[in-house]
């Protein structure tokens, strides 16, 4: 069904005569009759009654009439969407982060997105180092920001920054007065355990050799439910230096705990991106993380 054939017909039942429809819609009435007997061919049978000196809608063409009037007036609104993409009116970002990212290293260039486009829409994606993988391959994130990811050839990457892992905990807790911490301190601690960050295995491996129990406390999956039990004090956490501290905890470091990761800027070789996940990949690989 073309579009066409639909604003001749919806031409024709506002004004009730060819010949006015077709100089409204700038065409020759030939040239509109035929539109609409092609429209008539592919719905089964005749919209108006051509009497003069007025034509009259059928019954199919009263109950096609709110139909057709719909789909054309969707049609022009995706036609009016896709221009103002294309032209960078709108920007469309779907943006994959690990769980461990703090969304507060973004929201200056999330600002600076606002700015640079009338109308952004931004989509924030949580996963795990392969759903973050799988998120990529399927076009359902544009570029992703995590740590170390593995297990697709096509994924180009630039680092952002490095940092250290240090040891949260509440504000109030014996330790948080000490500018850093001896590892001995922490024999008796309740550990609270990460299993979401990507440097899980490689932070409980670090902690066990220096045999500290860590199997007594919490196991967790997500960072608001850390940030919730330390504000308890119900334990200690070895987290990133970015990771989210509210003045409630403090993030110190522990002599003999050295653990470093790299944060990461993904995207996907040779696919086409939007003009908003171009504008933020230049953004983020421009921007001084120190």
């Amino acid at each position: 069904m073309e579009m066409q054939h639909v604003r001749y017909f919806l031409a024709t039942a506002s004004e009730l005569n060819f010949t006015r429809a077709a100089e409204r819609c700038n065409v020759t009435q030939p040239s509109l009759t035929r539109a609409i007997r092609h429209l008539e061919d592919e719905l089964g049978g005749d919209l108006f009654r051509r009497e003069r000196p007025q034509a009259q809608l059928t019954e199919l063409g009263q109950r096609m009439h709110p139909m057709l009037k719909q789909c054309y007036e969707s049609a022009l609104g995706v036609r009016s969407l896709a221009a103002a993409i294309n032209s960078g009116e709108i920007g469309s970002l779907k943006l994959a982060l690990s769980r461990t990212i703090n969304l507060d290293l973004l929201t200056p260039h999330f600002a600076e997105l606002s700015r640079l486009f009338k109308r952004i829409e931004v989509k924030l994606l949580r996963g795990t180092s392969p759903e973050i993988v799988g998120l990529l391959k399927s076009g359902e994130a544009d570029l992703a920001i995590a740590a170390e990811l593995e297990g697709w050839e096509r994924l180009d990457r630039w680092a952002l920054f490095t940092e250290e892992f240090g040891l949260m905990l509440n504000s109030k807790h014996p330790l948080a007065s000490r500018s850093d911490i001896d590892i001995d301190a922490l024999r008796r601690e309740r550990w609270l355990r990460r299993i979401y960050c990507e440097h899980f295995e490689q932070a409980m491996s670090l902690i066990q050799s220096h045999d500290l129990d860590v199997d007594q406390g919490y196991e967790l999956t997500s960072e608001s439910d850390l940030i919730t039990l330390l504000e308890a004090d119900l334990g200690i956490a070895f987290a990133p230096r970015s990771t989210s501290c509210p003045e409630t905890l403090k993030l110190l470091p522990v002599k003999g705990l050295e653990l470093r990761r790299t944060i990461y800027l993904y995207g996907v070789a040779g696919r086409q991106r939007t003009a908003a996940a171009s504008a933020v990949l230049k953004m983020l690989r421009a921007a001084d993380w120190n």
